[in-house]
C-alpha cells in the first residue's frame, strides 16, 4: 500500500481507493479489519512536501475491555497530514513540540506507505477503553463467566479471613 509521489504531477490531485481487510494484517491485541476499507484523500504538492487531506472509513472488530466478547468498531476519521522528505528531519535535539509537529510525516524513496497511515488512523479512531455496550457487565471476578449473559453462582461478599474467629464468637452468642 504505498503511494509512489513520482506519479504525482500536478500540484493537486485526488486518490479514492478500497482495500480489502485481507489486505492488513491481523492484530490479535488490538484489532482486526473485518469490512473493506474505503481510502480517498486529496494530494496537495509543494516542491517536495506533500499534504494528505482526506477520510478514512473501515468496520474494526476489537475486544470489550470488561467481558472480552469481539465487536464491531465503525470509523469514519479525517486527517490532514503533511509528508515531507526523511532527509528535512534533522533531529535538531530537545525542543518544544509545536501543533504542526503532530501533523508532520516523513516519506522516504518516493513513496508514502499508506498502509501506516491507515493503521495510525484506526488506532487513533479506536477508544482508549472499548466497551461493547455502555451497560457492560463484565465478567464475574471469581469464576470468569460473563455477567451479561446472566448471573453466576459464585458468592460476591468478601469476608477478611482474619475476622473469621470474631465471627465465629459473634454466632456462638
Amino acid at each position: 500500500m504505498l503511494l509512489n509521489l513520482r506519479h504525482i504531477r500536478t500540484a493537486h490531485e485526488r486518490f479514492d481507493k478500497v482495500y480489502e481487510p485481507e489486505a492488513f494484517p491481523t492484530d490479535p491485541d488490538s484489532f482486526q479489519v473485518v469490512a473493506p476499507v474505503a481510502l480517498g484523500f486529496d494530494v496537495y504538492r509543494d516542491k517536495d512536501q506533500f499534504r494528505l487531506a482526506g477520510r478514512v472509513q473501515a468496520t474494526l472488530e476489537t475486544s470489550c475491555s470488561r467481558c472480552l466478547e469481539a465487536y464491531r468498531w465503525p470509523v469514519d476519521a479525517t486527517f490532514d497530514l503533511r509528508y515531507q522528505p526523511h532527509a528535512a528531519n534533522s533531529g535538531e535535539g530537545e525542543r518544544q513540540i509545536e501543533e504542526d509537529d503532530l501533523t508532520t510525516a516523513f516519506y522516504e524513496n518516493d513513496q508514502i506507505d499508506l498502509g501506516q497511515l491507515l493503521r495510525e488512523q484506526f488506532y487513533l479512531a479506536l477508544p482508549m477503553k472499548p466497551l461493547c455496550r455502555d451497560d457492560c457487565r463484565g465478567l464475574c471476578p471469581a469464576c470468569g463467566a460473563n455477567l451479561n449473559h446472566g448471573q453466576c453462582a459464585c458468592k460476591t461478599e468478601w469476608e477478611d479471613p482474619r475476622l473469621a474467629v470474631l465471627k465465629k464468637l459473634k454466632t456462638e452468642h
